[in-house]
């Protein structure tokens, strides 16, 4: 036998981001406290959460590969820091699901739980989204561009997300009033920023019925 070498498997490192901790199938919440199982719902609502955080920067990296190429046009405004800031908020809203009922009064608004101030943010960009697109008049087929298409992900998986958290509010499980809001929300912006991005590249999404026309690709001046 190698020494230093358990008879089962190799030498163990000191891993910056291994822990072993979870082998066991175990994850930590914040602030400490006793460990959940990885399939606790709290765990999957968060790590849905953690999935549109991904989605929403496929999108975003799709943006920097225009900005290096020198491609991104005007008609993107602010949407590469738009969703960088849904991002950041988006560990917010994770933070908040993330920590133990025993703990709620430690979170702080903005920082670990969902505040009012985010939601009325959330309002205000999707209200000046909404003034400068033209809007589809009946459900539409995502793909159109790679940037709509992964905002598009991101959507469906913050749907998934507040979905998971209407369980959880059943249950007693949020602290805060404000996520669930939040999480529509967001939803419902991403789905009008979806269709920014496709008229940014003077294209639309086809509409999900073959019999029906696609809607006009200019950009609303309302």
């Amino acid at each position: 036998m190698t020494e230093g070498k358990p008879p089962d498997g190799p030498a163990a490192f000191d891993s910056a981001v291994a822990t072993r901790r979870g082998d066991d199938g175990t994850t930590g919440l914040l602030f400490g406290g006793p460990r959940v199982r990885k399939d606790d719902l709290r765990t999957e609502t968060y790590g849905t959460i953690d999935e549109a955080v991904a989605a929403l920067g496929l999108a975003r990296a799709q943006l920097g590969v225009k900005d290096r190429l020198g491609t991104l046009n005007v008609g993107f405004g602010e949407l590469p820091a738009i969703l960088l800031r849904l991002q950041r908020e988006l560990f917010v809203a994770a933070a908040e699901l993330a920590t133990r009922p025993d703990a709620w009064d430690r979170q702080q608004d903005g920082v670990s739980r969902v505040s009012q101030a985010m939601v009325d943010g959330l309002e205000s960009m999707l209200r000046e989204a909404e003034a400068h697109i033209t809007m589809p008049t009946e459900f539409v087929v995502p793909g159109e561009t790679p940037t709509s298409a992964a905002i598009e992900l991101a959507r469906t998986t913050v749907r998934r997300a507040e979905r998971r958290a209407v369980t959880l509010g059943s249950e007693g499980l949020i602290p805060g009033p404000h996520l669930l809001p939040y999480l529509n929300r967001l939803a419902d912006l991403l789905w009008v920023l979806a269709r920014a991005a496709e008229q940014a590249e003077a294209r639309s999404a086809p509409p999900s019925r073959p019999d029906r026309r696609r809607a006009a690709t200019t950009r609303s001046d309302r």
